[in-house]
């Protein structure tokens, strides 16, 4: 199988990865920023945003950079996910994904950064 081309920026801030409980409401700091990611789910309510935008006090993982799948590969695209995470995984790097309508996001740790670019250059076109 040919792993197709794909085009990837980095997103310039670091991200934290913040975890709140199922019954928490929407932050008002969370509902007025740029990047921000927000899931709830039955056990949990999660945000995903610049880490400077988040207040003392809460329970986040910090650190974390994005890669913004650029290539126009719409809903009807097939193992994007699984083409990106796998060679990193194989590099032994953690991802975190964030999927909206129009692209995905693959979160690594900052300190992996520059051995995810070097592994993603392989088949992707990076932009930094």
């Amino acid at each position: 199988m040919t792993t197709p081309k794909f085009i990837l920026s980095v997103l310039p801030e670091k991200l934290g990865i913040c975890h709140f409980s199922e019954k928490s409401l929407i932050p008002a700091w969370a509902q007025d920023i740029n990047f921000c990611s927000i899931t709830r789910t039955k056990t949990e309510l999660s945000i995903v945003c610049p880490q400077n935008e988040i207040p003392g006090g809460v329970l986040v993982e910090k650190d974390w950079r994005a890669f913004r799948l650029d290539s126009d590969l719409g809903l009807e695209s097939v193992g994007v996910i699984a083409a990106l995470s796998k060679p990193l995984a194989d590099a032994g790097i953690s991802i975190f994904n964030v999927s909206t309508y129009e692209t995905n996001y693959v979160l690594i740790e900052d300190k992996n950064l520059e051995k995810a670019v070097k592994v993603l250059s392989e088949f992707c076109e990076i932009r930094q």
